[in-house]
């Protein structure tokens, strides 16, 4: 049985930062074909599309299409504020492995 990803608060706190609440944009969470382990994350702001499965809390949104859900079924995506950078990052349990850059993956 395939779950649907969460977003943390910390992830929902940081689209609220950049993201007006009234703005029809969130966060476009994807899977693409590529990346040095097979599979890579692109993650974007964009506008809700036919397909999306949208997450939501307070207004802000995270989309994701109807082609990479599966790939993303119970994975957690979060915010990371670190030294060496700050970002989305994705926690997916569906991974056998990734690459170091932590935006690649295989399965």
């Amino acid at each position: 049985m395939q779950l649907p990803p969460k977003v943390t608060n910390r992830a929902f706190e940081r689209l609220a930062q950049i993201i007006p609440a009234s703005s029809n944009k969130g966060l476009r969470v994807a899977v693409e074909g590529g990346g040095c382990s097979g599979f890579q994350y692109n993650i974007e702001l964009d506008t809700k599309h036919e397909d999306d499965l949208i997450l939501e809390k307070e207004g802000n949104k995270v989309f994701i299409d109807s082609t990479s859900l599966p790939f993303l079924s119970d994975a957690i995506i979060d915010f990371s504020d670190e030294l060496i950078g700050a970002r989305f990052v994705i926690e997916n349990p569906n991974a056998s492995s990734s690459c170091g850059c932590g935006t690649s993956f295989s399965i």
